[in-house]
């Protein structure tokens, strides 16, 4: 009797199925993988692209190439040093390569894009224990350094090259308010992105164009850049109906209207493709749209007090750093309510 009640547990155990526990989500999209999101990016970025070239010709091609160049050797060396499968078919470190190349102005040297390309991935994403572990935004990490450490060819004068016509000898639209000059462009040309600035940030009609697409193939989530570009908004709505002319004065950069901060600068362009990147965000929709909020808010603090005409980088690295506080806050009530406290 006990044998044979024994070998029935035997085989009753070994037809039960094996039970898997992971963590939510249970159901989900097998389409959404890694490669298809970063190809949606780049797709996304062609607008971009195409504007960039229009603009700056050789001068965006070689800074591009040689951000993405460095950002792929340094993945694949820390994958050989790392003694683990290369991880260049995801596209993650060609997306990286490519946003940091569109940051920089097209008179940034070679040899400081392949710096930026090396610190973006060395620092920003494998010093954290690769793709999925990164705290900071690993593009915006990579033109920080750069922008500190090599402040000279990376600063309002980068913008302004006395052997090159046309919007390569302006000054950004930026700096010129912050510098109280005269005029700034007309809202048209800062739409369209006949105006000097990064390589990508010029045209707020193509990065809106990749913006959107994004957003329909839910690679980006809406609720960032919403988030951003209303309180941006707002904040500048604000500031225009209580500034005084003696405040204008001491601080030009508060005279920009609503629609000038919204179509200069890096704004519409950090709002779709930087601010939204889905490792460094928060998880929740509230907790999305804090995120954005507090984007546009350092943006608004930083182009209006800081000495920096832009302000999305810092804007995006401040709230990535409060990304995990923010996940704390807005943490989703269960389905059935709270869970009970025990006693």
């Amino acid at each position: 009797m006990n044998g044979s009640q024994e070998t029935a547990n035997a085989i009753t155990n070994d037809a039960a199925p094996a039970l898997r526990v992971a963590p939510a989500p249970h159901v989900y999209d097998t389409r959404l993988t890694t490669r298809r999101m970063m190809l949606d990016v780049l797709l996304a970025l062609a607008p971009v692209v195409g504007m960039s070239l229009y603009n700056f010709g050789w001068r965006a091609v070689l800074v591009m190439a040689v951000t993405t160049a460095s950002c792929l050797v340094v993945e694949e060396a820390g994958a050989l040093l790392q003694r683990r499968p290369s991880s260049l078919g995801d596209l993650s470190a060609a997306v990286t390569g490519l946003i940091l190349g569109l940051s920089l102005p097209a008179s940034c040297p070679w040899w400081v894009a392949m710096i930026a390309g090396v610190v973006a991935i060395g620092i920003g994403k494998l010093a954290f224990g690769g793709l999925g572990q990164n705290l900071f935004n690993p593009a915006m990490v990579g033109r920080a350094f750069a922008m500190i450490s090599f402040s000279k060819f990376l600063g309002a004068p980068a913008y302004r090259i006395a052997e090159v016509g046309g919007i390569v000898s302006q000054a950004t639209p930026l700096t010129l308010a912050r510098d109280a000059a005269a005029e700034i462009p007309a809202l048209w040309p800062m739409f369209l992105g006949t105006v000097n600035g990064s390589i990508g940030e010029t045209s707020v009609l193509a990065c809106l164009l990749g913006g959107l697409y994004l957003c329909a193939r839910r690679t980006a989530s809406w609720e960032i850049p919403s988030g951003v570009l209303g309180t941006l908004a707002l904040l500048a709505g604000l500031t225009r109906l209580l500034v005084t002319d003696a405040s204008i004065a001491a601080v030009p950069a508060l005279r920009l209207s609503v629609l000038e901060h919204l179509t200069s600068g890096a704004l519409v362009f950090g709002a779709f493709f930087i601010a939204t990147d889905p490792v460094t965000n928060p998880i929740s929709r509230k907790g999305m749209l804090v995120f954005g909020a507090g984007v546009g808010f350092f943006v608004w603090l930083l182009r209006s007090f800081s000495g920096y005409p832009e302000g999305v980088m810092f804007a995006v690295l401040l709230m990535n750093a409060l990304a995990p506080l923010i996940n704390r806050w807005t943490v989703p009530t269960p389905v059935g309510g709270p869970v009970p406290e025990r006693r």
